[in-house]
Parts: structure tokens; C-alpha cells; sequence
């Protein structure tokens, strides 16, 4: 059996073999895409995360990658922090991290991405503005370990950037 998956936007296959190889290790040795951070490496600090697609499921959901066997995302699309944005250039959760000095070592800032950014294209294509937009954000990204910025400016950066697209939706 073949396990067939696309990593921004390339296709991949590996065979049943590698089934119980965790996606980090694909992700590193096979594709050269090592801005996802193994750091914990038992799926609790999720400096991990990746964005995951899988049929029926039309909205993407973080998964770590420390700890998810190649067999999970079979018929998934996989987005890591390399394809947030396009090119050279960053998306706007990026760039606000950046002007909010979010972060200091940066290690985690990929995890942290992640998990900002599913959430942000989760409230852009919701039907109506969420009733508790800080909670939301606690719920997406309260579980991110960060030994350097206590988090407030992770939570005010992603605020930032989640009212410029509820005010698009206005």
C-alpha cells in the first residue's frame, strides 16, 4: 500500500513501510522543510504544529508532528510554517509577530504560527464575527510552550490581526 499526501502543495508518497515514521522526520529528511521545530518530542510543548486538511473536513486543524505517523495523513494536505505564505514574502500573522517583537529566541514561533493561522482562516470564512475572540485565541494557542515571551504578545499579535479580518467581514 501506498500513503499518498501533499506538503504544500507537493505530492508525496511513501510506502507501508514508513507508515509508523513520524511526519517530522519526513518533513526534515526527505524534504529539506526543518522550520517545523522538534523540541519536546512527546507532542506537549507544540513547537510542532502543522496545518492538516484531510477529507471530509474542510477546515484545517493543527496536528503535532513530532507525533503523528506518516498512516495519519494519508489523503491529508499538510501546510508547514515554509507554506504559510508564498514566496519571499510573509502572511500578515507573520509580519504582526514581527512588528510585535512576539518572540526572542523563535524557537517556538513556528508552532505558534501554525496554530494563529488555522485559527485566523477558520474566522475568515466563518459565517458571522465570533461572541469571545480572546477566548478563541486562548483556546488556539493556550497549549504553546514559550520559555522566552510570556505570551502576551503572541495573544496581542494575533488580536491585532483577527480584528482586521472581522472588520473586512463588517
Amino acid at each position: 500500500m501506498t500513503i499518498g499526501f501533499a506538503v504544500n502543495g507537493v505530492a508525496c508518497n511513501v510506502g507501508d513501510e514508513r507508515r509508523d515514521e513520524k511526519l517530522i522526520d519526513f518533513l526534515h529528511e526527505d524534504l529539506n522543510l526543518t522550520g517545523t521545530k522538534l523540541c519536546c518530542g512527546i507532542a506537549i510543548c507544540r513547537a510542532c504544529t502543522v496545518s492538516l486538511k484531510k477529507p471530509p473536513n474542510r477546515d484545517a486543524t493543527p496536528i503535532l508532528a513530532c507525533s503523528t505517523p506518516l498512516w495519519m495523513v494519508n489523503g491529508a494536505k499538510v501546510t508547514t510554517i515554509e507554506g504559510v505564505a508564498p514566496g519571499d514574502s510573509l502572511a500578515p500573522i507573520q509580519d504582526a509577530f514581527l512588528k510585535d517583537f512576539s518572540f526572542q529566541c523563535g524557537y517556538c514561533t513556528p508552532g505558534f504560527v501554525m496554530a494563529a493561522q488555522i485559527l485566523l482562516d477558520h474566522l475568515a470564512s466563518a459565517p458571522r464575527k465570533p461572541v469571545d475572540l480572546d477566548a478563541q485565541i486562548e483556546s488556539a494557542l493556550g497549549g504553546h510552550i514559550c520559555r522566552c515571551t510570556g505570551y502576551v504578545r503572541y495573544f496581542e499579535a494575533v488580536k491585532s490581526t483577527a480584528e482586521i479580518i472581522l472588520r473586512g467581514k463588517s
